[in-house]
């Protein structure tokens, strides 16, 4: 699942912020993708901890421009971001929040932000802003008050950025008890359906009309 599975169903990509290809994060972001292939979409995972990228500058080239002036490993996934339908965001929670580079790469779609708030003009196709769709995934080695409350709202700012409606989530807390994902197979079984839901929803919109 590390590339683009081909077909003509609806994209849909996973952000993995766990630097731990096989640990439990992504064994519920895979169960996720899984369902929302097994719905019909074309799904893409990406390690985001493995991308070679520097945090936002605040260049600010992009306040007047469609693109971000840094050249790096998120450059080829703007256009990507342009046109996926749906998205699922996947990431174990550090210090209260969205681990450093997960949260970087979100800083990145400043280039976004501009175009959609200060511009006003979104990169998101027309056709697409109404109709993309989101489920977030996280995981809690402590069962503290309030755990998640700091990367939900994170997720949700990102979503609003990037015209993707957030309509899902999975929370797992007390994973230092917990320990290995799979002991826990109806957590597993929940992240499918819950991606099945995702691709199913994609999947049921109609396409647009010919022009």
């Amino acid at each position: 699942m590390g590339g683009m599975n081909q077909g003509m169903g609806k994209k849909v990509i996973g952000l993995l912020g766990s630097p731990l290809p096989k640990g439990n994060t992504a064994a519920l972001l895979d169960q996720a993708l899984k369902g929302a292939e097994d719905a019909g979409c074309t799904v893409e995972k990406i390690v985001v901890p493995l991308l070679d990228f520097e945090p936002c500058m605040e260049i600010l080239f992009c306040k007047d421009h469609e693109t971000c002036q840094m050249e790096d490993d998120l450059t080829p996934l703007y256009p990507k971001f342009r046109e996926l339908d749906g998205l699922i965001i996947a990431t174990p929670i550090m210090t209260m929040g969205i681990p450093g580079k997960l949260k970087s790469l979100m800083d990145r779609f400043q280039v976004f932000f501009m175009a959609k708030y200060m511009r006003r003009e979104p990169l998101v196709p027309k056709e697409k802003r109404n109709s993309r769709l989101a489920l977030f995934i996280a995981i809690s080695g402590m069962k503290i008050p309030g755990v998640f409350d700091g990367a939900r709202a994170t997720v949700a700012a990102f979503c609003d950025i990037i015209d993707c409606r957030l309509i899902g989530e999975l929370l797992v807390p007390d994973m230092d008890t917990i320990r290995d994902i799979h002991t826990r197979p109806e957590l597993l079984e929940l992240a499918y359906r819950k991606g099945l839901e995702l691709g199913s929803a994609l999947s049921r919109q109609a396409p647009p009309p010919e022009k």
